[in-house]
């Protein structure tokens, strides 16, 4: 999914790597044996589709903040080949209900006060997370993140759902988790599910520029380095230069997922920009919560639905750079981009 050469802040450690494994190929067979208990989940299922760095992990902690879903917290997602397993120890672990005069449960909770991030990574026990490592379980990762469809023929699919359904079971809401591992294959995902709503998040394609470059910089310590998933466009944008692979990048990713979305019933598909989710997120609540009423499901949010999210649309490049990010993206779609 990225390129070698992180820089030493983003490596992953390898004693962690090796204590996660260990873990859960222990727990890798009573998985399996839970598995035969679920088939699909009962509530619709909640899919964040998007380009990179466009909002996707903000609108991951603004919903699961809300209390209306479950979702693949930081604890959770260290049980990837037990991610069922992994839910009830944090149940134990954190829930009140489970509690035995306050010894582990004081203080275990995930409100929406702090929507800070790092690249997509989160801090916190129940924070949300990403959930790589479990996709990757199921579909093995290739340098372009778009998969043919004889290749998704061969995937352990059956399995992967039966692992949603039973993560739900656990506290009874719907799962909420990204989808970007799927940006380029949504109909396929789509099929796979009875119920399930996919929400396209995009960002004026000028800022999910700038910050796919800072986030360039800030990964591998240097701009040429390609950062998040390679769409089929790949082998002709690594030839350009890094302001067309960025315009490109944004272009054709949001262009994909727009494709892929079209398809989908209305009651599955919901698109929302990140200014917007910014400015007025208890308007996505809502409209989310129709999308699931749709499907027969009633979204209620025991934490409030409103939050104090802070838009970051500063740039910082001098002017001239702007002008070429613009100019970049103005060849690729036509579209002439202005300042908010």
């Amino acid at each position: 999914m990225m390129e070698t050469g992180r820089r030493p802040e983003h490596a992953r450690k390898p004693k962690l790597e090796a204590l996660l494994q260990e873990l859960n190929d222990l727990l890798a067979e009573s998985e399996g044996k839970v598995m035969e208990r679920f088939k699909q989940p009962d509530h619709p299922v909640v899919f964040i589709m998007g380009c990179a760095r466009s909002g996707t992990t903000l609108l991951l902690q603004y919903l699961a903040a809300t209390g209306a879903f479950s979702y693949p917290s930081n604890l959770i997602a260290r049980f990837y080949n037990a991610p069922y397993i992994g839910a009830r120890i944090q149940q134990m672990l954190t829930d009140s209900e489970y509690d035995f005069g306050g010894e582990l449960t004081g203080g275990n909770t995930y409100v929406s006060g702090d929507f800070s991030s790092c690249l997509g990574k989160t801090k916190g026990l129940l924070s949300p997370s990403e959930f790589w490592y479990f996709w990757r379980r199921f579909v093995p990762p290739q340098e372009i993140q778009s998969y043919a469809e004889d290749a998704l023929g061969t995937l352990d699919m059956r399995s992967f759902v039966a692992e949603i359904a039973a993560l739900e079971s656990v506290r009874g809401l719907p799962v909420l988790m990204k989808g970007l591992y799927l940006n380029w294959n949504i109909e396929f995902l789509s099929q796979l599910f009875d119920k399930a709503v996919f929400i396209h998040i995009h960002r004026h394609p000028l800022y999910n520029m700038h910050s796919l470059l800072r986030a360039r910089a800030q990964f591998f310590g240097r701009e040429d380095a390609w950062y998040s998933f390679k769409p089929p466009e790949y082998a002709n944008l690594c030839r350009l230069s890094v302001d067309e692979q960025l315009a490109g990048q944004v272009y054709y990713t949001n262009r994909a997922i727009q494709e892929g979305m079209a398809g989908l019933a209305p009651e599955r598909r919901l698109v929302i920009d990140y200014e917007s989710l910014c400015a007025e997120p208890e308007q996505v609540f809502a409209a989310l919560a129709e999308k699931l009423a749709a499907q027969g499901y009633s979204a209620n949010a025991p934490s409030a639905a409103s939050a104090d999210l802070h838009s970051s649309c500063g740039l910082e490049v001098p002017a001239k750079r702007v002008d070429m990010l613009v100019e970049a993206y103005r060849q690729l779609s036509g579209e002439t981009l202005e300042l908010l």
